[in-house]
């Protein structure tokens, strides 16, 4: 009889458009696998909804606060579904952006020089010299991100709206100039390094992520040997030293224009990256081979508690 595996998608944050994206791209290819697949989109009954259908397996294909905070990942715990991806603590840490830096830099990752600030204070004044860089402690799809350039006066308007949904701490970084790159984890390997650019020239924001033509994506990126093989490495490193499980990708910063810094630094890691059959891990794993179907049945195969 075929493993019946529920896909976790939906959800209540801000990128539950992307997860849900992610969740049906995930829930065919896992049916043309030859999976019997429920999706499930998840509300705040979810616990009740998936103590009703016992599933073997929970994909996790949820994105943002409680998809990839340790939230639904704990809930798995309880009901004792294996699920994919991160546990309870990787996530969690993960997530807090600060956190993250806190524990990959005491494993010898660079990280970007920074601070969490009080969103009235960043909405002021300038918190760190400009250029540098804005955004929530605790959210994905580049939501809430701000890049204050040099010789900006005032520091972003946005910040003081009453709608503001981001949270009251931001964080504050020196802005890395250069490219963005990015690499995923598969279990214990790193696959290979992406070069992201937005076609229209600007920063890799949320239109550049999802808009259809909206990035360019080089892979492998043309870059140095022994600076593509220190990206991998870092991704490694990163993973691992969160205690992540499943498969992760790393977004880093490198400049190496023409009298720059030479500076690489890694941005953060997500544990729950999107996978759409466009976005970048699934892209990754096609590099090495590895189709769309057999990369959810890898995740699936992975699936286990206490991770």
């Amino acid at each position: 009889m075929s493993k019946h595996v529920a896909v976790l998608m939906g959800g209540w944050s801000s990128e539950r458009e992307i997860s849900l994206r992610s969740g049906n791209a995930c829930a065919k290819a896992l049916e043309g696998e030859g999976y019997r697949v429920t999706k499930v989109d998840v509300q705040r009954d979810v616990a009740e909804v998936l103590a009703r259908l016992k599933p073997d397996a929970a994909f996790n294909a949820l994105h943002g606060p409680a998809g990839e905070d340790g939230s639904i990942q704990g809930l798995m715990e309880i009901l004792q579904i294996p699920y994919t991806h991160s546990g309870v603590l990787a996530s969690a840490v993960a997530m807090n952006k600060q956190m993250a830096k806190i524990v990959m830099s005491a494993a010898g990752v660079p990280v970007p020089k920074g601070k969490v600030v009080k969103r009235a204070d960043a909405a002021k004044a300038h918190v760190l010299p400009p250029p540098y860089v804005l955004k929530p402690i605790a959210e994905g799809s580049s939501y809430g991100v701000f890049i204050v350039r040099d010789g900006q006066e005032h520091p972003p308007q946005e910040l003081s709206r009453a709608d503001w949904a981001y949270g009251e701490e931001l964080l504050a970084e020196t802005f890395v100039a250069g490219r963005e790159l990015t690499c995923a984890v598969m279990g214990d390997r790193a696959l290979g390094v992406i070069d992201i650019r937005a076609a229209d020239g600007g920063w890799y924001d949320f239109h550049a992520k999802y808009s259809k033509g909206g990035s360019i994506h080089i892979l492998p990126a043309e870059i140095k040997g022994n600076i593509y093989l220190e990206i991998q490495q870092l991704a490694l490193r990163a993973h691992k030293a969160l205690g992540c499980r499943g498969v992760s990708r790393s977004d880093f910063r490198y400049d190496d224009l023409p009298g720059g810094t030479g500076e690489l630094v890694v941005l953060e890691v997500n544990t729950q990256p999107g996978m759409t059959e466009t976005s970048l891990v699934p892209e990754l794993a096609a590099y090495e081979g590895l189709g769309f179907g057999e990369l959810v049945r890898w995740m699936v195969e992975d699936a286990s508690l206490n991770r």
